[in-house]
């Protein structure tokens, strides 16, 4: 018996933003396990079970391995060149009978932790001349990137808390226990947290459900009723100032429209907002004091602020938070993190002239908003004809599933390059199978200006890719080269990709040679100093933070009206929030046995056990969900950790009708999706991000 040639890798996660340092056990040329690198400088030994579960996505025999074609209402394999043939040809003829835009794309979360994917997609598709594209960003960050440029005037910036000197810590929405962090990429949080609550620090979790974060090593938690952050945040901030706690030399020296600032936040006080936010009055103002007493209080907000209806005045107010009571770059605040290039001018945006009308009304510049695309689809004056979805599954992250299925059908060409043939791709005419993290060489672009310790990473692949999975960047290379359109085949292939990445490494006195020569990269020290903010990244034109930017005027009087309807409808009135699960991402791992064992195997609504006694419901019983946009059959557990009124449902489920991944649909469970609003009125205006918690909805026993 021959001897096996085994091999140990570094490498890196690229599941969520911390890109964990991973160990890979390679035998004879294939990946047969993965361990957390417990000699990485920066994460030290912590990663999650989503990221060591890589190795079996890598392994999964209902991976796409070749090329797919649709044929007789099933798939047949093909060979590359009659796909990049074919998909080149049905291109062509689209553009030349119908133009540009009946062509377009949606891009999934996944291309956002791969260096080379966005910007060959990208650029394929803007050599086509086309103008729509659709990403996975308006379903759980576009207000972020819209806030941050009418604020700061740079999509780009993002302050995150200094957790090892911050004394008071407020977080909103997020569940870094889950999730680990969006928008802030620090290895083990939870342990970060515990550090800083034995230091001494005070931490809230405000969160309609008493999440996974809770505990009394890390945090207190501060109930509240969903899609109402933006009250509570106006409340603190109208509290501190009442009480003098601004810093007005702050504002003076570094703000603008500080007087409109002020009358929108004095129109909420605490005792005006906590029957509507469900927190009592004498809460916020104790909140509002502890904030002032600190001597460094840092603040962040996740997806579950992002997916309301207001996210983007939400993250506003969140910056406001920190700079107007002087905590925006100062030790233990928030602070902005620069890791091995500075990015902030490369975010630089005019946010009141990022909009554009369409007969779907004005819509902000760039990614349309996800909402719209069966719109786009059925009912547009030039509607899309042809979709290419990459790394992602519209018809089941976005809200209307019934809508996108019948859109589908329409499309005279949808092309799907992803790992799987997941729900989307059921309805591709073909499936181009793409490599995975471990298949291809990487850095660790994600974490740039968001981490806590700012680290770069190169990682060469760990193994061949396995049959003919190819990576995205060869897929739309191939296509342009076909269709006589620049491409990488034109010239020197994947070096010319990277020289974007060389380029700024130099700016920090490295090239893309010597990083490849370092195992675990290279580590900044002054990542996270505090001192240079206005001075060297704040971007606005007359380097002021903008305070209450004029382009918001229609959404702050859109405020008041939805703080009208709140109020109207009371506490009684139940809202659907989504909710983050250790062994769900998105859709990412529906299809591993190892992750549906046991009680795992669907998605259980979690409901109040007043709620369910009020409506003469038991735990364990299948009840109807439904509302106006949509009906599923569900489930029920009792939760007490909910706030009375609200109703949890994990998302990246309902995998009845896909095949292609038998895992998933011997284990569906349900499409939360399914009653979230589409169409036009389903998105926040300022940022096309989509409404999808606090959805209003009804349940009752199935009769």
């Amino acid at each position: 018996m021959s001897e096996v040639e085994a091999r140990e890798i570094h490498t890196f996660c690229r599941v969520c933003e911390p890109a964990c340092g991973l160990v890979a056990r390679v035998e004879d040329g294939a990946l047969v396990a993965l361990s957390p690198d417990r000699e990485h400088p920066v994460t030290r030994g912590f990663a999650c079970n989503k990221g060591i579960a890589g190795a079996d996505i890598h392994r999964d025999p209902d991976r796409l391995d070749h090329p797919l074609r649709k044929s007789n209402g099933g798939f047949e394999r093909a060979g590359w060149d009659d796909a990049i043939g074919d998909i080149a040809a049905r291109v062509r003829s689209i553009v030349d009978q119908h133009g540009p835009n009946a062509i377009a794309y949606y891009m999934g979360n996944p291309t956002a932790f791969n260096t080379l994917a966005g910007p060959s997609v990208s650029a394929f598709f803007a050599q086509l001349g086309m103008r729509r594209a659709f990403s996975s960003g308006t379903q759980d960050c576009a207000n972020k990137f819209a806030g941050s440029e009418a604020v700061f005037g740079s999509s780009t910036i993002h302050p995150i808390p200094d957790l090892e000197h911050t004394e008071f810590l407020l977080v909103l929405g997020a569940n870094p226990r889950v999730s680990h962090g969006s928008f802030i990429s620090v290895a083990d949080p939870m342990e970060r947290m515990r550090e800083a609550k034995r230091r001494g620090a005070t931490i809230y979790f405000v969160n309609p459900r008493r999440i996974e974060s809770v505990a009394n090593s890390t945090g207190d938690w501060i109930p509240i009723r969903p899609d109402t952050d933006v009250y509570l945040l106006a409340a603190l901030l109208c509290e501190i100032d009442a009480a003098g706690g601004f810093d007005e030399r702050a504002l003076a020296q570094h703000g603008k429209h500080v007087d409109a600032f002020r009358a929108f936040i004095r129109r909420f006080p605490a005792a005006r907002v906590a029957d509507v936010s469900g927190i009592p009055a004498d809460t916020i103002r104790r909140l509002a004091r502890e904030w002032s007493a600190a001597g460094a209080a840092s603040v962040h907000m996740s997806t579950g602020v992002n997916m309301g209806r207001q996210g983007t005045l939400a993250y506003w107010l969140v910056q406001m938070l920190s700079f107007a009571t002087g905590n925006l770059d100062r030790r233990g605040g928030n602070v902005l993190s620069v890791g091995f290039y500075k990015s902030a001018k490369a975010g630089r945006g005019d946010f009141a002239s990022s909009f554009g009308e369409s007969e779907f009304g004005p819509l902000r510049k760039g990614a349309l908003p996800g909402n719209l695309l069966p719109d786009f689809i059925t009912t547009a004056n030039e509607p899309v004809r042809a979709l290419f979805v990459v790394a992602g599954n519209p018809l089941l992250s976005i809200g209307g599933e019934e809508r996108l299925r019948k859109a589908f059908d329409q499309l005279e060409l949808l092309v799907c390059v992803d790992l799987y043939r997941n729900a989307t791709g059921e309805y591709a005419d073909w499936l181009l199978p793409s490599t995975d993290m471990f298949e291809r060489a990487d850095i660790n672009i994600t974490g740039l200006g968001l981490q806590h310790q700012p680290w770069v990473q190169w990682t060469d692949p760990v193994v061949a890719p396995r049959g003919e999975r190819r990576e995205e960047w060869w897929v739309f290379g191939k296509l342009a080269h076909e269709l006589g359109l620049k491409s990488p085949f034109d010239g020197a292939g994947t070096a010319d990709q990277w020289s974007r990445i060389d380029h700024m490494l130099r700016s920090r006195g490295l090239t893309l040679d010597e990083l490849r020569k370092r195992p675990h990269g290279a580590v900044f020290e002054d990542g996270l100093d505090a001192g240079s903010f206005f001075d060297e990244h704040l971007q606005t034109p007359d380097h002021k933070v903008d305070c209450c930017p004029q382009a918001f005027a229609d959404a702050l009087a859109r405020a008041e009206a939805i703080f009208a309807e709140e109020a109207s409808e009371g506490a009684s009135r139940l809202k659907l929030i989504t909710r983050r699960d250790p062994f769900m991402h998105n859709s990412w791992y529906a299809n591993l046995p190892a992750m549906k064992r046991g009680a795992r195997d669907r998605n259980r609504l979690a409901v109040h056990p007043d709620d369910l006694r009020a409506r003469g419901l038991e735990a364990g019983a299948t009840v109807r969900l439904w509302n106006e946009h949509g009906t599923v059959d569900v489930e029920v557990e009792s939760d007490d950790g909910l706030v009375p009124g609200v109703v949890a449902l994990t998302h990246g489920w309902g995998n009845q009708r896909t095949p292609g991944m038998r895992v998933a649909q011997r284990t569906p469970g349900v499409n939360a999706n399914a009653l979230l609003p589409t169409g036009q009125g389903s998105f926040e205006p300022l940022s096309s991000q989509a409404f999808m918690t606090g959805v209003p909805v009804e349940i009752a026993a199935i009769v």
